[in-house]
């Protein structure tokens, strides 16, 4: 089967985090953080943008931050800037996304959609390997009918971050079954993860297929299946009223506790590439 890849890219926020040089409309991604000539969400669209055509990658985002984004020029079509009604958390941002490509998308065919989901607000060290990781996570996700996240092997025993245990394997399997997720851990308990050898730092970066991804809601979050359906109906008609007052209605809750947690086939692809999630101050001074 062939596959169209869509690539979306998680942009919201407020502009608080890193005050004062961000604000409301000019939050850390449209901040040279990471680089120095170029925006955090510029590099997320660049990392992107030589998988897929700049016509298949999305941004989603908060309604005041489109037109500073449009404004910016970060490499994609305006249209392709999205926002979502209000903030409902990442399941409620994944989930309007996959409504607009099913209004939007001609004739689209969620059995051949397939999604790379990264973020604007990543570090990524080494460019040519996320992009082999980001090529075997949409391999696995198309070829397994899977939900597959990136794990990072973890440097130290970090207690910011989730930690993804995978099955146990030999150290060069870039793929593996997922056994669980552990919210972030204290101190011993991350220092038990880092040894054991299974334990991979959640980056937040999710890979599946579109049919996939809602038949698995089915089964763990049977309304938040439906609310994409309706919202991609009324989309379709032009109702985008009937489509935000069923997005208003979602919990807040992350894709990680909606899903991923309960999911029945996950898989992990492990990303050996330098990475550090640039959420405040400091964490930039980390880098």
């Amino acid at each position: 089967m062939t596959y169209q890849r869509i690539g979306v890219i998680m942009a919201g926020g407020s502009g608080e985090r890193f005050w004062p040089l961000s604000r409301q409309a000019r939050p850390k991604q449209l901040l040279p953080l990471t680089a120095s000539d170029t925006s955090m969400l510029c590099e997320a669209v660049d990392r992107l943008a030589r998988l897929m055509p700049p016509e298949h990658i999305y941004v989603i985002t908060g309604r005041a931050l489109v037109a500073p984004i449009r404004a910016a020029g970060v490499g994609v079509p305006n249209a392709n800037v999205v926002a979502e009604p209000c903030k409902r958390n990442t399941s409620g941002a994944l989930a309007y996304i996959a409504a607009h490509l099913l209004a939007t998308i001609p004739d689209a065919d969620p059995a051949r959609l397939s999604l790379a989901v990264t973020t604007a607000d990543h570090r990524i060290g080494d460019v040519d390997a996320f992009r082999a990781a980001l090529c075997a996570a949409m391999d696995t996700a198309e070829s397994r009918d899977a939900l597959v996240v990136c794990g990072i092997p973890p440097r130290h025993p970090e207690t910011g971050f989730g930690y993804i245990q995978a099955a146990s394997g030999d150290a060069a399997d870039v793929v593996r079954p997922v056994r669980a997720f552990h919210e972030k851990p204290d101190r011993e308990k991350a220092r038990d993860f880092v040894a054991s050898g299974d334990y991979f730092w959640n980056s937040g970066m999710f890979f599946w297929k579109l049919d996939v991804f809602l038949r698995e809601l089915d089964a763990v979050r049977p309304a938040l299946s439906e609310a994409v359906r309706n919202m991609g109906a009324a989309l379709r008609a032009g109702d985008t009223a009937r489509a935000e007052a069923v997005f208003a209605e979602l919990e807040d809750i992350s894709i990680d506790y909606a899903l991923m947690e309960h999911a029945h086939n996950v898989w992990m692809v492990r990303g050996d590439f330098p990475w550090d999630d640039v959420g405040a101050w400091p964490a930039l001074d980390a880098v």
